[in-house]
């Protein structure tokens, strides 16, 4: 099976802690969603054939564009692969762009799962952090996508914002379990270098949470999604009903995917490609019929590790069997050798031959990654 990935980069307004490639709305569209089709198009081969299991349209801000561009987008590539395996068609939405029309629309295209970005229930967090939308229009949002037909919602929220305490951090919490959606996603915030946050920590006009601040955080939405049975399936996602995002949990367990658009990444189990992150660039390049991509062949050093740190942060593990199958026996009998003593701690789990980490472990998750890396 094997996924495709879409770039959307456009956006009316930056978040202060976004580093991804985005760009205002400056008249690109169209001539994007053509080049788009035409990357599909001359990269078809690369998904070898394999069956197209989930689409993702993300960004940026996906939702800018009209439901006609994303109905362009949905026919190219209806005209070039073929959908009757796909089982997941995902589209990330603004709170504020989202009416009863809109997601209709979209819904009429094949669309069955909206993943949301909320952030946070409080509107001077969202405030602070450049967000578009407010609390209210999340809520209604929800309801739209509910009213619309489309179960299959996923919210995301950020915590350890600047000014965020653990009360309004609860807050969001349980404003967020009271949607009852079946995917929920958090994230710690980072300060990424080139960012706004960054700029804004560095010249110390905000105050980034004490480690203590981001543990308790993290210990309570835990607590929290679980006690609402949500499934801490992976570091930073909690699902209802196994209601796991396919298109991401691809990704974690290594199957191929292709990315279209400035700044999409690709992969087909052996090599990766970078697309250029510049959007007019990457227009004129695919409309030359030139690929905008740079390939990086893996070496089974780089495929192992990159193997342990995605899986370890999964509910599903790492397997020995399955280690064995895929790498050479010097890896597996590292593995095998450094584990131990994360079991003997109780940072991690053994269940005949698979290993994950315990709550504990993912506290720390970063140390014993590193640890278990080869060289």
């Amino acid at each position: 099976m094997a996924g495709i990935y879409i770039h959307i980069p456009f956006c009316r307004k930056k978040c202060i802690y976004c580093d991804f490639y985005s760009i205002g709305t400056n008249g690109l569209e169209d001539a994007y969603i053509d080049a788009v089709i035409k990357e599909c198009s001359l990269r078809r081969n690369e998904l070898r054939n394999s069956p197209l299991k989930t689409i993702y349209i993300g960004g940026g801000t996906p939702s800018l564009l009209s439901p006609e561009q994303i109905g362009k987008i949905v026919k190219g590539i209806r005209s070039i692969f073929s959908l009757k395996s796909l089982i997941e068609f995902t589209i990330e939405v603004n709170p504020d762009d989202v009416t009863q029309e809109y997601i209709s629309s979209i819904k009429e295209l094949g669309i069955n799962r909206v993943s949301m970005g909320i952030q946070s229930f409080v509107d001077s967090e969202l405030t602070t952090i450049n967000r578009r939308h407010n609390s209210l229009q999340a809520i209604s949002a929800v309801d739209y996508i509910k009213n619309a037909g489309i179960d299959n919602i996923s919210i995301d929220l950020i915590y350890g914002l600047p000014g965020q305490s653990l009360d309004s951090w609860l807050y969001s919490l349980s404003k967020a379990i009271a949607l009852d959606v079946p995917h929920i996603s958090c994230y710690s915030l980072s300060y990424e270098e080139g960012t706004r946050l960054y700029s804004l920590r560095e010249r110390g006009l905000i105050n980034e949470c004490s480690e203590d601040d981001y543990i308790s955080m993290y210990e309570v939405m835990v607590k929290e999604l679980r006690n609402y049975g949500y499934e801490h399936y992976e570091v930073s996602n909690f699902a209802k009903n196994k209601k796991y995002s396919v298109h991401n949990s691809n990704y974690w367990n290594g199957e191929i995917y292709l990315g279209l658009g400035a700044a999409a990444h690709s992969y087909d189990g052996k090599s990766r490609s970078y697309n250029i992150a510049n959007a007019k660039q990457y227009i004129d390049r695919i409309s030359s019929s030139e690929l905008a991509c740079e390939y990086e062949n893996l070496s089974e050093y780089e495929r192992y590790n990159e193997y342990i740190m995605i899986r370890l942060r999964t509910t599903w593990g790492v397997d020995l069997n399955e280690l064995q199958r895929l790498f050479e026996d010097r890896f597996h009998r590292h593995f095998v050798t450094s584990v131990d003593k994360f079991i003997k701690n109780e940072l991690m789990l053994l269940n005949g031959t698979n290993y994950r980490l315990t709550e504990r472990g993912i506290m720390v998750s970063d140390m014993i990654i590193r640890d278990l890396m080869f060289g």
